[in-house]
């Protein structure tokens, strides 16, 4: 057992109170989020984007959006999690444009493959349209070619949303271990005002909120009591 990693995974706890006179460098902040773009994620599509707030105004601003917490009031620094599933056609063309870029001569079959993904199947996945004619369309199809066999079954803007929430819950977590690798705490926070939050960031109408996470050097009690879980055999079933 890598007992390095379950140090880390012990330490990692949602601190709510930090120590005022220890600051967070932004290196540790700059590190972490570099390790969470790399987090697994949909298709590569990276529908997110990562707020960082440094400043003492910054965190001054976001601690009532936040509810006056004290995870918020007493960070040192925080990020908000963003998804941006509004995005899909400049990701799809990043994608692309990598796959073509590697291209010399007549593409290959792995290619060929990466060409119509980006280019077509993404267009398939995300395209919406008002009436939700294209949602019925996704699954309908999924029906018909899953009675026989597994097929991958397309939804429509609810199941887009999930996808994109996943991957951003995902670089959130590694965004956490990294900072717990590096010796502070977090705290992930749900409790925020989203219309508020999305205005001082100046978000579009397409992006959504996943998470905020404060950050700091974690004190006593900053934490809640034991961290209680359900026993493994009532969550952990193996087949």
């Amino acid at each position: 057992m890598n007992t390095e990693f379950q140090r880390i995974v012990d330490f990692r706890r949602s601190n709510r109170g930090f120590d005022p006179l220890v600051e967070v460098p932004d290196e540790v902040i700059h590190t972490s989020l570099s390790r969470a773009i790399l987090s697994p994620n949909s298709s590569n599509m990276q529908l997110w984007e990562f707020y960082w707030l440094s400043t003492p105004e910054a965190i001054q601003a976001m601690t009532p959006i936040c509810l006056n917490q004290r995870a918020a009031s007493t960070a040192k620094q925080m990020v908000v999690f963003v998804t941006r599933r509004d995005k899909w056609k400049q990701r799809a063309n990043w994608n692309l444009n990598l796959i073509k870029s590697a291209i010399n001569g007549e593409p290959n079959k792995g290619q060929k493959k990466g060409l119509n993904y980006y280019g077509k199947l993404m267009t398939v996945i995300y395209t919406n349209d008002p009436f939700g004619i294209l949602t019925f369309l996704r699954k309908s199809m999924s029906f018909i070619m899953g009675i026989n066999k597994p097929f991958f079954r397309l939804g429509g803007l609810a199941s887009q949303r999930i996808t994109v929430h996943k991957s951003c819950a995902l670089a959130a977590q590694t965004f956490m271990l990294s900072i717990s690798a590096e010796g502070f705490h977090t705290c992930p926070m749900e409790g925020f005002d989203e219309l508020r939050l999305k205005r001082y960031l100046k978000l579009p109408k397409g992006a959504e909120i996943n998470m905020v996470i404060s950050v700091g050097a974690g004190t006593e009690a900053g934490v809640w009591g034991e961290r209680n879980r359900l026993a493994f055999d009532e969550v952990v079933f193996k087949k």
